[in-house]
């Protein structure tokens, strides 16, 4: 019993349990190669640091729907990483060195604009949401539903703890 924990069962038209190999998949290579990927957003370098080869995740992304969730929570998290980082360089510039023909350096911070308008076009609808003030009829609905909420919330509070309504 104790050897067939380390068979697998592999497919075709005939099915049978096989010793693994090095190239097989395992939880332990999915969670190395999710892990890469969400620090790369790289699926060909975090295959490679996995040990396996794309092929092998791309078919895995294909037929396991955990996987797939995974791979796309990775893919998330890497953009939100590489967010930060671009939004860092557009306010504080990235350094820049500057060697002078007599051998001397100077260091200066060099700012892209290209990086600079695309991120304002992307944030432009966000920004405008935010800085638009509601009207007062949208306010006072707001209110009101905060205010029946509370509502239930106390009357459910006092259901739980068995007093009578009002009280």
């Amino acid at each position: 019993m104790a050897r067939r924990r380390n068979l697998t069962l592999v497919g075709g038209k005939t099915r049978r349990l096989q010793k693994p190999s090095a190239r097989s998949w395992s939880k332990t290579k999915a969670k190395a190669f999710l892990e890469v990927l969400a620090e790369t957003c790289n699926a060909a370098e975090a295959a490679r640091q996995s040990g396996v080869s794309v092929s092998t995740v791309a078919r895995r992304r294909r037929i396991d729907a955990g996987f797939r969730a995974s791979w796309m929570e990775a893919i998330a998290i890497a953009y939100q990483r590489l967010e930060l980082v671009m939004l860092e360089r557009a306010f504080d510039g990235t350094e820049k060195v500057v060697i002078r023909r007599d051998g001397s350096e100077e260091r200066m911070r060099e700012y892209s604009n290209q990086l600079g308008l695309a991120l304002l076009k992307m944030y432009r609808e966000t920004a405008v949401e935010a800085d638009t003030a509601l009207p007062p009829s949208e306010i006072e609905e707001i209110r009101n539903r905060l205010v029946q909420k509370v509502r239930r919330l106390k009357q459910r509070r006092d259901a739980e703890r068995g007093a009578p309504d009002g009280a």
